[in-house]
C-alpha cells in the first residue's frame, strides 16, 4: 500500500451519497453538459411530410431520434420497433455493481420518451430487407418504410465464452457489469464480498469492438479502492488483462492509466483475451500470443464479446469487408451515419461500424447528424452537418474522482471546458458529474432536449 493510500482516511459507502443540497451549493447541476455538448440552439421549421420512418430499437439511440424527427416533421409517420418494454439507463449500470445506486436507479419505461403521435410496435425485428424497403418483425409483420434508422444497440455474446452461464452471476466470486440490472447488483454483492476477504481479483476486456470501453477500467480502479478502504489490498492481487497493446485506445489517455495502475499495483497483462472459464474451480483461461494462460481468481468481472445483433448480422446492411465485417457492424459513412450502399438507411448508437461512439454521449452528436441528413434527403436537399466521432468517457478512478475523457476520431482530446475540468485530472466534480448530473442530462436527451 503506498504511502498516500495510507494516509487517507477510512470512508464508508455513505460518504459518496451527496443530498440535493450538496450537490446544488457546488454548481454541479449544469455539469452534466459538459458530458453531451449543447447542440446548435436554431429552431428549426417543422416540415410537412407523408415520409414512412421505421426506427429499429427503442434504446437510448433510438429515442433521441424519434424525438427529433417528431420535432421536424409535421404528418410524417413514424414507428419505433423494439420487444423491451423497460428502457435500462446503461451508464449507471457501473454505478449499480459499485454499491453507489440501488438498480432501480437504471430502470424505467420505454413509453415514458416516447414523443406524442409516434408509434411503438412492441416486437423484436426479426428481418432487415433494404432492397424491399420495408423490416420483419418476429410475428412476421412486414413493415414498409422510406427511410430506416438502425439503432438496436449490439448482443452481449456470453455463448461465445464456453463454461460461462449468466445466472451464476454474483456467485462465486464471478462478476458481470453489462449483463442487466439484477446482474450489476448481483456483481456488487460479489465484488463487496471479495473486498472483505482479499485474493486474486480479474479484470478485462473483450477482443471485439465494445460499448463503453471505459468501464473495465474503471470498475477495477473501484474494486482496488474498496480493498484499500477495507484493509484488504495488501494481501490481495488485482489483474487488468487488456485485449491488445493498449488500456485506451486514445494513446495518451492509455498512458495515463497505464501510470495509475502502476502507482497503485494493478498488474497488466497486454494481448489476453477470455477464452473459456470454470466456474466451479474459478479459473479463467486467456488466448495469448504464446498460447493458452490459465488463470486463478477468487473475483472475476466478465466483460463478454459484443456484436451486432444477429438480424443485423445476417443482413445486407453490415460492412462487408474490412475490420467491422466480422462482428456485423453496419456500414454507414462515418461523418453522417447514413448508409454507404443504402442511401434511405442511417445508423446510431452501439451497432454503427464507425471508429468510435459506442457510447451516450456519442449519441447525444449522432442523432441530429443523422436527423439532419434525413430531414435534407426528405426536401431534396444536402445536409453539411458532421458527426466528428465525439466520444465522452467519465473514468472514475476511486471512490469520489475521476476523469471527464472527450475525445474525437482522430484521438484528440477535446474538453468541453478547457481550463474548467482538466480532461486527464483525477476530480471531484468529474465524479459527480458522473453519479449525479450524467442522468438527468441523458434523459433530456431522450426527448430531444439536450
Amino acid at each position: 500500500m503506498s504511502k498516500e493510500d495510507s494516509t487517507r482516511a477510512p470512508l464508508s459507502e455513505a460518504d459518496f451519497r451527496l443530498d440535493r443540497r450538496g450537490f446544488l451549493t457546488l454548481g454541479a447541476a449544469g455539469a452534466g453538459s459538459l458530458l453531451f455538448k449543447p447542440g446548435s440552439a436554431r429552431a428549426a421549421e417543422r416540415i410537412k411530410s407523408q415520409a414512412r420512418i421505421v426506427i429499429a430499437g427503442a434504446g437510448a439511440a433510438g429515442l433521441a431520434a424519434a424525438s427529433h424527427l417528431a420535432s421536424r416533421l409535421d404528418g410524417a409517420k413514424i414507428i419505433v420497433i423494439d420487444a423491451r418494454k423497460e428502457h435500462f439507463y446503461q451508464p449507471g449500470f457501473t454505478l449499480v455493481a459499485s454499491g453507489i445506486k440501488p438498480k432501480n436507479y437504471v430502470v424505467s419505461s420505454t413509453r415514458d420518451y416516447l414523443p406524442a403521435g409516434v408509434e411503438l410496435l412492441e416486437e423484436a425485428v426479426a428481418e432487415f430487407d433494404p432492397e424491399g424497403n420495408r423490416v420483419v418483425t418476429a410475428s412476421g409483420t412486414a413493415v414498409p418504410y422510406d427511410f430506416l434508422i438502425v439503432a438496436t444497440g449490439l448482443k452481449l455474446d456470453y455463448a461465445a465464452i464456453p463454461g460461462m452461464e449468466t445466472e451464476r452471476i454474483g456467485q462465486d466470486g464471478l462478476g458481470s457489469i453489462y449483463h442487466s440490472p439484477a446482474a450489476a447488483e448481483a456483481t456488487w454483492h460479489a465484488m463487496s464480498d471479495f473486498a472483505d476477504k482479499g485474493g486474486t481479483g480479474v479484470f478485462l476486456r473483450p477482443g471485439t469492438e465494445m460499448k463503453c470501453a471505459g468501464a473495465p477500467l474503471k470498475y477495477t480502479f473501484i474494486t482496488d479502492d474498496y480493498l484499500r478502504r477495507r484493509g484488504k489490498r495488501s494481501n490481495s492481487e488485482m489483474i487488468y488483462n487488456a485485449n491488445n497493446k493498449a488500456l485506451f485506445s486514445v494513446p495518451i489517455v492509455h498512458e495515463k492509466v497505464r501510470m495509475l495502475f502502476d502507482q497503485r499495483q494493478v498488474k497488466v497483462n497486454y494481448e489476453r483475451v477470455l477464452e473459456s472459464i470454470d466456474l466451479g474451480k474459478r479459473i479463467a483461461v486467456f488466448k495469448t500470443p504464446i498460447g493458452p494462460v490459465e488463470t486463478q481468481y477468487d473475483f472475476i468481472n466478465v466483460i463478454p464479446p459484443m456484436r451486432a445483433p444477429d438480424a443485423v448480422r445476417n443482413s445486407p446492411l453490415p460492412w462487408q469487408e474490412g475490420g467491422w465485417a466480422k462482428d456485423g457492424w453496419i456500414e454507414v459513412e462515418k461523418h453522417n451515419l447514413r448508409h454507404k450502399r443504402f442511401e434511405n438507411v442511417f445508423a446510431v448508437g452501439d451497432v454503427a461500424g464507425v471508429p468510435k461512439g459506442k457510447t451516450a454521449a456519442s449519441v447525444k452528436w449522432q442523432v441530429p447528424v443523422a436527423v439532419e441528413h434525413l430531414v435534407a434527403s426528405i426536401e431534396g436537399k444536402e445536409s453539411a452537418a458532421v458527426y466528428t466521432g465525439y466520444t465522452s468517457c467519465p473514468l472514475i478512478t476511486r471512490l469520489g474522482q475521476a476523469m471527464l475523457i472527450e475525445f474525437d476520431y482522430k484521438d484528440n482530446l477535446t474538453p468541453s471546458f478547457p481550463g474548467v475540468i482538466a480532461p486527464l485530472e483525477e476530480l471531484w466534480i468529474s465524479w459527480v458529474m458522473k453519479t449525479m448530473a450524467l442522468k438527468p442530462t441523458y434523459i433530456s436527451m431522450l426527448r430531444g432536449r439536450a
